[in-house]
């Protein structure tokens, strides 16, 4: 067994065995319980009563939090030379097609979302292998794949972002970071959890949201009353 560090005891020692805490409590005490030293990220895990090995019981969407997850995404927007003015104003990092879509080839991934419109997709579909398993491959659903290439910068760097269930079914996402208000950490956690209530699949079955959980980078998760959220 690991040695637990002198902070972590501490952190764990706050943590009632068996309790179940409200959003409002668990908002406050991740801010008691981190001890890394940077501006850790918080994390909201939600684990639903889906089989996600069904197609019909897929979830995955987009939200945009209310105080955003206080990271800051570069933004690659592959398009043609007519949408890059547009794509520049909004804040995108990275604008251009052709030399990015061989700098990809050649390995570089140095970005958080990647933006494009649909007639460029044949070329960047090539890219899938190298995207896909990154997360960073663009998708109609998402809204970066899309002619309004500016308004979907300016909604990433608001704080949009995409997820999706994994194979054990939880939903796990960043929802702000340590130095976040506990006010504003409730209010991202509510209109994640609110999105993912509503993308509820017709052929799920029981209980859909089965746990949520608060954490921090590091820190130990506090399980929260679904109904307080």
């Amino acid at each position: 067994m690991t040695k637990l560090t002198k902070n972590k005891k501490i952190a764990q020692e706050k943590i009632e065995i068996g309790k179940v805490y409200t959003l409002d409590e668990a908002a406050s005490l991740v801010k008691e319980i981190t001890t890394t030293k940077f501006d850790a990220s918080v994390d909201v895990d939600v684990r639903l009563g889906i089989d996600p090995r069904k197609s019909n019981q897929m979830v995955r969407g987009v939200v945009t939090l209310p105080h955003g997850t206080g990271k800051t995404s570069r933004v690659l927007v592959l398009c043609t030379p007519e949408k890059e003015a547009e794509a520049k104003a909004a804040g995108a990092d990275f604008v251009g097609l052709d030399e990015y879509i061989e700098k990809i080839k050649g390995g570089w991934t140095d970005v958080d979302v990647i933006i494009t419109m649909p007639p460029v997709m044949a070329k960047v579909g090539q890219l899938g292998r190298i995207l896909g398993p990154r997360g960073l491959m663009p998708n109609p659903k998402t809204g970066t794949v899309t002619m309004e290439v500016g308004k979907a910068v300016e909604e990433v760097k608001m704080g949009k972002i995409d997820f999706k269930v994994d194979k054990y079914g939880i939903i796990h996402s960043a929802v702000g970071k340590v130095s976040f208000e506990p006010k504003k950490i409730v209010e991202n956690v509510r209109e994640f959890v609110a999105m993912v209530v509503k993308l509820k699949p017709a052929a799920a079955k029981g209980t859909y949201v089965q746990s949520v959980y608060l954490s921090s980078t590091m820190s130990p998760g506090i399980k929260i009353d679904p109904k307080s959220v």
